[in-house]
């Protein structure tokens, strides 16, 4: 099955949607700020997704966000931002930055960002 790269810094959240995609069969591998995240996709850890959370410790997920999609070894990877900061403002940076989907995840249910994680995947060919 898929592997997906969580930076999220919510130990609760982080914990929940881990449970809930392994349940479906995902792979997770965890990061709870912008740095380790970094560490872990430089170490040749890639995954097949990376869901990002934007108000992170450290570097925020803009900037994670950035430094991704202009390293050649991992720029082609999907990232699904989510995020509890729902301005247009902020939707739209992330998708400048090459989001391909942002989700507001106080407004959905965990069940949608799984659904939203395997359409996403299945158009990505994994």
């Amino acid at each position: 099955m898929a592997k997906i790269l969580l930076i999220e810094d919510d130990p609760f959240l982080s914990s929940l949607l881990k449970n809930r995609f392994e349940k479906q069969g995902f792979i997770i591998t965890q990061a709870k700020n912008g740095d380790d995240a970094i560490k872990l996709l430089k170490s040749g850890d890639i995954p097949d997704l990376i869901l990002l959370d934007l108000i992170l410790p450290g570097k925020s997920g803009f900037e994670v966000l950035k430094i991704i999609k202009t390293d050649p070894q991992v720029a082609r990877l999907p990232v699904l931002v989510i995020s509890n900061l729902g301005q247009e403002s902020d939707v739209q940076k992330g998708k400048e930055l090459g989001a391909v989907d942002y989700v507001v995840k106080s407004r959905v249910p965990i069940d949608f960002l799984v659904d939203r994680a395997k359409e996403i995947l299945k158009k990505s060919g994994e």
